[in-house]
């Protein structure tokens, strides 16, 4: 899974999501003395209700905001952050406006192409897509390194997702701070990331996700907000595909040198 940035020539978008351990609320046991490959319940219903409701739509938009760390030149980590405005349109449009500390970028899919667009520059990589969301960006990964930190929110089962690689997951308590209402906040973790989850009590939506990838060496933290969610969103065909199609100057879409396997050797398939 990727965990940085990648150069902006290459159209490659690699910000993930991230985690630390979770605060202790009123009455709740430490973590680690959590039995091993426990699944709770009812964090599991937690996770359910949450994708009932973003599946329960066809259409939806919402803003992210994403914090991630990486080590400075003095080995503490350095905050940088992005702000993503998302459109979805199931099964087979998305549209991902992408700004903040960094080159900004867009990436559109309308059922046929995908397009990677760095719009300062006028730079465009346009490729044949999947017929879904899911297998474009499965493709988009693994062809370019593009990898949105929101993934498993926009896919067409957010549940079956998240819970394929479980291997623990409890109930953490309720918070009233975080997304302007009540969440419940859950925690679940796989062989390789830790996962803490702020979910609307009332509306089942998303509000925070903060994770730490367990195979990362730096051990990074990695945190999304989510915020002005639209469940009904429903946009014209063109507005899933970049207005300077004709004008831009064209590259090849695919990922920076520092993710390309040497001449001669093999590259390993990875999982995002």
């Amino acid at each position: 899974m990727p965990t940085r940035q990648q150069p902006v020539r290459w159209l490659s978008i690699s910000v993930v999501i991230a985690a630390f351990t979770p605060p202790l609320y009123a009455g709740q046991t430490p973590a680690v003395d959590a039995p091993t490959a426990q699944l709770e319940p009812k964090a599991l219903d937690v996770l359910k209700a949450m994708s009932a409701r973003l599946t329960s739509t066809q259409g939806l938009s919402f803003k992210a905001v994403t914090t991630y760390e990486k080590p400075s030149r003095l080995g503490p980590a350095l905050a940088y952050s992005t702000v993503a405005l998302v459109n979805e349109q199931r099964p087979d449009r998305l549209r991902v406006l992408t700004s903040g500390d960094g080159p900004a970028t867009e990436f559109y899919y309308d059922g046929k192409q995908a397009y990677a667009y760095e719009r300062k520059d006028n730079l465009l990589a346009q490729v044949d897509a999947p017929p879904t969301i899911d297998a474009t960006l499965e493709a988009a990964y693994k062809r370019a390194a593009i990898y949105f930190p929101f993934t498993d929110v926009i896919v067409a089962d957010p549940y079956k997702d998240l819970s394929r690689d479980m291997r623990m997951a409890f109930y953490v308590g309720q918070s009233t701070v975080v997304g302007d209402t009540t969440t419940d906040v859950i925690a679940y973790t796989s062989d390789t990331v830790f996962v803490q989850a702020w979910i609307g009590t009332e509306d089942k939506l998303p509000r925070r996700l903060r994770a730490e990838f367990l195979d990362d060496p730096s051990r990074s933290r990695h945190q999304v907000d989510f915020s002005d969610w639209k469940l009904s969103s429903a946009m014209p065909a063109t507005f899933f595909k970049p207005d300077q199609i004709e004008s831009a100057h064209r590259i090849k879409f695919a990922p920076p040198p520092s993710l390309r396997a040497p001449q001669g050797v093999k590259e390993p398939v990875t999982k995002p």
